[in-house]
């Protein structure tokens, strides 16, 4: 048998990981959600729970991988006890990798277009309406869209093709340690800018007006989503990358590495984003339409807009890449593991498989418009997002903790030894009640909010169809973790 691959470095390990886990949430949504919530004290909310929820779950999905040695899908068949059920559940990390990917990729086009505009000045001296229609017209021409979103595909699998170390490590290490350089040259612009520190305040300074203004409910529960979500985990990327861990430290240092470093490039984002929109009067909003139309237009009030335009997006670039990078290696690592195929085999099959499967959401704006399975105006990349946000992500993490816990799975004493394994913090044992009992429902609560706040404005029985579709899902694990009666020694 091949011996399996590792990394070269631990510092390769934690910034391939934190890669994966920085995303375009920690730039399009964190700092605007900081500033609606309250400022430092919704931060302090936030790190409360990224602690409670998003680093058990990571530590859980670290330490499966390294336990199995083998690709996620693999993982639970190789680590349940005989007769049991749990390697039903590896259709979820397949199945959640490549929905991630039919969207994701398209974005990431989107950002190399975005470098690509700023570099050739194409959007100096434009109108606030001007450029607004650019994103717009670009959503519009399929051809643009097929070309930038194939050809962050193209590079993607360029680097994973050459192999874990001389690939994906090497070129990962490079591209993280350059974003980190870039958010800190953006910040410190942005904080220099006139009135700048009006943002700051806006960021940073505690605010009990608007939190009561949104109400407590609303924030905790804005910071325990965002802390849920912000880590990617649930669909195997950080179990892949765990399984090419060696066993010289423990899994639970390595897991607060990852989250810090996470942590440091969203509340990063924010010292960039906030003052920007402060010091020219802008609106600081979340989503697209933050990076595509209102930071462009502050570019071109700056001296200088098109380089810092340029070199926001080259930021946004490796952000987006880093994550298409480590989930390719996930989902090659199926075919590599399962069939025995050489990576340069699994590479071209994959490089045609995910280029097809993302045309529809590169068409869904222009030639697809009409087809919308969430309701009016949702497009391809809304169901596909959806499918990964509020579905494979909640319901994977869900499993990780209940296969680390329940005896019929993993088990709780088989979990922590691996995690426990090697020099470094260790994850204390006094955790093993809130992680069997309390943590499991903390997701499902997350689960079915999400789904309740996806649908309740909608009409009843579409309510209540979904509402049964996302109870059934949640039952079939259940079942499996409660009712499986096989037991892991």
């Amino acid at each position: 048998m091949k011996e399996r691959e590792q990394f070269g470095t631990r510092l390769g390990f934690i910034l391939v990981s934190a890669g994966c886990a920085v995303g375009l949430g920690n730039v399009w949504k964190f700092p605007y959600i900081c500033g609606q919530n309250g400022g430092a004290l919704f931060i302090l909310i936030y790190l409360g729970f990224l602690f409670a929820l998003g680093y058990p779950i990571l530590v859980c999905e670290f330490s499966v991988g390294r336990g199995s040695a083998c690709n996620p899908a693999l993982a639970y068949g190789k680590l349940e006890p005989s007769g049991s059920i749990w390697h039903s559940f590896r259709w979820i990390p397949i199945i959640g990798n490549y929905c991630l990917m039919m969207f994701y990729t398209m974005v990431g086009g989107w950002m190399l277009y975005y470098t690509y505009l700023s570099g050739t000045r194409r959007l100096e001296q434009k109108t606030s309406d001007e450029i607004a229609d650019v994103f717009s017209d670009m959503l519009m021409q399929p051809k643009t869209m097929v070309f930038w979103t194939v050809l962050a595909i193209v590079i993607s699998f360029a680097v994973c093709i050459i192999g874990l170390q001389n690939g994906i490590e090497k070129i990962t290490k490079v591209m993280m340690s350059l974003l980190l350089i870039l958010i800190v040259i953006l910040a410190a612009h942005s904080l220099v800018l006139p009135n700048a520190m009006e943002g700051v305040k806006f960021y940073l300074v505690p605010s009990l007006d608007a939190i009561k203004e949104r109400g407590w409910g609303t924030v905790i529960f804005d910071a325990m989503t965002h802390a849920f979500f912000t880590l990617s985990i649930g669909m195997g990327s950080m179990a892949i990358f765990g399984s090419y861990l060696n066993k010289e430290r423990s899994i639970g240092g390595e897991a607060r590495n990852v989250i810090c470093l996470d942590t440091f490039v969203a509340l990063m984002a924010g010292f960039i984003i906030i003052p920007a929109c402060f010091a020219y009067g802008v609106e600081p909003g979340a989503g697209p339409s933050l990076l595509f139309i209102t930071l462009p237009n502050i570019f071109n009030h700056m001296a200088g807009g098109n380089f810092w335009g340029m070199i926001f997006f080259v930021f946004m670039s490796f952000a987006a890449l880093s994550t298409i990078i480590a989930v390719f290696e996930t989902i090659l690592s199926l075919y590599m593991d399962l069939f025995g195929w050489s990576r340069k085999k699994a590479v071209f099959v994959n490089f045609f498989l995910i280029t097809v499967l993302a045309m529809p959401a590169v068409f869904g704006f222009s030639m697809l418009p009409e087809i919308s399975f969430l309701g009016e105006g949702a497009t391809f990349m809304d169901l596909e997002d959806f499918l990964v946000s509020y579905n494979l992500l909640p319901l994977g993490s869900l499993i990780y903790v209940l296969f680390c816990t329940r005896k019929n799975g993993w088990g709780w004493d088989n979990f922590i030894q691996e995690a426990n394994t090697g020099s470094g913090m260790k994850y204390s044992e006094k955790f093993r009640g809130y992680m069997t009992y309390v943590l499991p429902v903390i997701i499902a609560v997350v689960y079915l909010k999400g789904y309740y706040d996806m649908f309740s404005s909608r009409p009843t029985p579409i309510f209540i169809g979904w509402m049964i579709f996302a109870l059934g899902l949640m039952t079939f694990i259940l079942y499996v973790a409660f009712y499986n009666r096989k037991e892991n020694k």
